[in-house]
């Protein structure tokens, strides 16, 4: 039970951090990077999953979040820095 919450909270983190330096977020801190990948890797199953991709391993997992961290780091960037 805990070694799969500190692999959730790593695999976020690495989601976060990958994203981050894809689209140019380098100032951000572990927490932040931690929070973005979670809500990022639910994003991005959300958006996997409409187009029928369930990812099922840990590679999956984490492109599944990366992308779904860097549509939250989109939309926050269209939708506040206007």
């Amino acid at each position: 039970m805990l070694w799969s919450w500190i692999i959730t909270i790593l695999v976020s983190a690495l989601c976060g951090w990958l994203a981050g330096s894809l689209m140019g977020n380098k100032n951000q801190g572990f927490i932040v990077n931690v929070i973005l990948g979670i809500i990022g890797g639910i994003v991005g199953k959300l958006v996997f999953g409409l187009i029928g991709f369930t990812p099922t391993n840990i590679i999956g997992s984490v492109i599944s979040g990366v992308v779904g961290t860097c549509i939250l780091i989109g939309a926050y960037r269209f939708l506040v820095k206007k």
